[in-house]
C-alpha cells in the first residue's frame, strides 16, 4: 500500500539528510526542500502503487550482492553495487532531487541481474532498475534524474532507432564491410582522437562481426522447416533483431537441430523485435508496443512452445506477463505468450534427445549468458547438452557467471566499464586453453571474441546451436574453427 503524505514528507526528509550525506542532492538544495508538495507529487508519480519503495524496503543491506557485482568488482564503491543503488533508488522514491553523479551510479549498472539470486531477501532489483532508468527521459513529475546531455540522448535515439529493426541494421553492413575491407574499422578504433571524441563509435567498431565469420547461409529461412521422422512438438521460433542480421547462421543451425529432434519449427514471416533492447532500457512503453505486435504474431501460428535463442530476448518475452499486467486488452494474452516461451537449451533438455551424436574432439569452455544464467536460472541445461556430445570436453570458466561486458547496450553506451570487463572475460577464458567459446546470446559472442582477438588470444566463438548442429550432422570439429 502506498504511503499516506505525512508518511512520504517524514521519508523525504530523511531523503534530504541521507542524500547531502551520499552526494544525491542536486546543489543548491536542502533538507527542508523535500518536504515540499512537488517533492510528494514526484514520490507519488514515481511509484503510484508504492511497489517499488516495498522492494527497496526488503533489501536488508546484508552484502550479499556485493562480490557477485560485475561495476563493484571493478571499481569497489558501495554507490557503484546494487546495495548502494538500492539506497540511492529509495531516496528518490522518497523525493529527494538527485545529482549527475546519483544518475551516474544508476547508468553504470549493467543490468546483469547477477545480484538477483544471490539475494538471500529475493529482493527484485530487476524491477528497480529497470524503472530508474526510465526516470532520466521520464515527463515530469515522473522524471527524478537529471536529464541526459544532448550527446547521451542522440546515442540512445541512434542505438533505438537501428537495433530492433533488422532492414534498418542491415543498410549499416554494406559501410561497415567497405571500411574492414579498407582496415579503415580497425585504424578508427585504435586512433586516440577517435576514442577521445568518439568513444562509443570506437566501441560499436570494436565489436562489430568480422567480415567472413559469420559462415553466412544462403536464403532466408523458409516459415516452416518439417519435422524429421516422428513429429513430437510445434514450435515457434523467434529469429530476433541482432541475431539474424549479425549471426544468421545461428537460426539456421537452430531451426536444423530443432527439426531433427522432431519438431516441426514454425518461422512467422512477420515477426519483429522482441522489445528486449527497449525493456532492459527503461524503455517499458516502447517495449509493450514491441511486445503487442509479437504476441499477436504468434499467437496465430498454434504452438506448443516458443524456442529462443538468445538469452536477453528469451528473459524479456518471459516477462510480458509483467510488463502488460495492466493493459485489460492484453494481459491474458501476454501472460498466455509468455507461459510457452522456452530457452533453446532449456526446451532440448525437457524434450530429450532424438537425434543421434556424432563425436566431435573439441575442448569447448561455456559462458553463462547473464539473462540466461541470472535472469532465466538455466545453467545446467546447456552444459548438459554439450556434455552428451561425445567426445567434446567442457571446461568451465573461472568468471563464468560474471557479465562480459555485453549487456545489452551497455558496450555502446558505458565502453569504458564495458572493455574493463571484456579483458577480464578473455584472460579467463583464454587460461581455459579452450578450442572454442560457446555461449547462447549474441552480444555475449560479440563481446568476448571482440575481447580476445584485442588480447591477441583470438578464439572462435560459437552459440551452442552450432555446436549441436555440427555433431547431429556428423560435421568435422575443424567447421567450428
Amino acid at each position: 500500500m502506498a504511503a499516506d503524505p505525512a508518511e512520504r514528507a517524514e521519508r523525504a526528509k530523511r531523503a534530504g539528510r541521507a542524500g547531502h550525506e551520499h552526494g544525491v542532492a542536486a546543489e543548491g538544495s536542502t533538507a527542508d526542500d523535500w518536504t515540499t508538495g512537488a517533492a510528494i507529487a514526484r514520490h507519488t508519480a514515481l511509484d503510484p502503487t508504492g511497489e517499488l519503495r516495498d522492494v527497496v524496503g526488503d533489501c536488508v543491506h546484508c552484502g550479499f550482492c556485493l562480490p557477485s557485482c560485475p561495476t563493484y568488482q571493478l571499481w569497489g564503491e558501495e554507490m557503484d553495487s546494487p546495495r548502494g543503488r538500492i539506497h540511492l533508488i529509495g531516496q528518490l522514491l522518497d523525493g529527494a532531487n538527485a545529482s549527475p553523479l546519483a544518475a551516474e551510479h544508476l547508468d553504470r549498472c549493467l543490468g546483469c541481474m547477477a545480484c538477483v539470486p544471490a539475494c538471500p531477501s529475493g529482493v527484485r532489483y530487476d524491477k528497480l532498475i529497470e524503472a530508474a532508468r526510465s526516470w532520466a527521459s521520464g515527463p515530469e513529475p515522473a522524471s527524478a534524474l537529471p536529464p541526459r546531455t544532448r550527446r547521451e540522448r542522440a546515442l540512445r535515439a541512434a542505438i533505438f532507432a537501428t537495433f530492433p529493426f533488422p532492414a534498418r541494421l542491415r543498410l549499416l553492413m554494406g559501410p561497415l564491410r567497405a571500411a574492414q575491407r579498407v582496415g579503415l574499422d580497425g585504424r578508427l578504433a585504435r586512433a586516440e582522437l577517435a576514442e577521445r571524441l568518439a568513444p562509443e563509435v570506437t566501441a560499436a567498431l570494436r565489436v562489430a562481426p568480422r567480415q567472413g565469420a559469420g559462415r553466412l547461409p544462403r536464403g532466408r529461412l523458409p516459415e516452416r522447416v518439417a519435422a524429421r521422422g516422428e513429429r513430437r512438438a510445434v514450435v515457434g521460433m523467434l529469429t530476433g533483431c541482432v541475431q539474424q542480421v549479425f549471426f544468421p547462421q545461428v537460426n539456421t543451425a537452430t531451426a536444423r537441430v530443432l527439426a531433427s529432434e522432431g519438431c516441426d519449427v514454425l518461422i512467422p514471416a512477420g515477426q519483429g523485435c522482441c522489445g528486449a533492447l527497449s525493456l532492459h532500457d527503461g524503455r517499458r512503453t516502447e517495449a509493450a508496443r514491441f511486445a503487442r505486435r509479437l504476441i499477436e504474431t504468434f499467437e496465430r501460428a498454434g504452438l506448443d512452445a516458443i524456442v529462443v535463442n538468445s538469452a536477453g530476448c528469451g528473459s524479456a518475452m518471459k516477462e510480458y506477463q509483467d510488463l502488460l499486467a495492466d493493459d485489460p486488452g492484453w494481459a491474458d494474452r501476454a501472460a498466455s505468450l509468455a507461459a510457452k516461451v522456452m530457452d533453446f537449451s532449456e526446451f532440448l533438455a525437457d524434450l530429450g534427445p532424438a537425434a543421434p551424436r556424432h563425436p566431435l574432439e573439441l575442448t569447448v569452455a561455456y559462458h553463462d549468458a547473464c539473462h540466461l544464467a541470472h535472469a532465466q536460472r538455466i545453467t545446467s541445461q546447456p552444459r548438459g547438452l554439450l556434455t552428451a556430445i561425445p567426445g567434446l570436453t567442457l571446461t568451465e570458466i573461472a568468471d563464468a557467471g560474471t557479465c562480459c561486458g555485453s549487456a545489452g547496450i551497455y558496450n555502446l553506451v558505458q565502453p569504458g566499464a564495458a572493455r574493463d570487463l571484456g579483458e577480464r572475460k578473455a584472460a579467463a577464458v583464454a587460461a581455459t586453453g579452450a578450442d572454442l567459446v560457446a555461449s547462447g546470446n549474441p552480444g555475449c559472442a560479440l563481446q568476448i571474441a571482440s575481447a580476445l582477438g584485442s588480447a591477441g588470444t583470438p578464439m572462435p566463438v560459437a552459440h551452442i546451436a552450432e555446436v549441436l548442429d555440427a555433431s547431429i550432422r556428423a560435421r568435422p570439429a575443424g567447421s567450428l574453427l
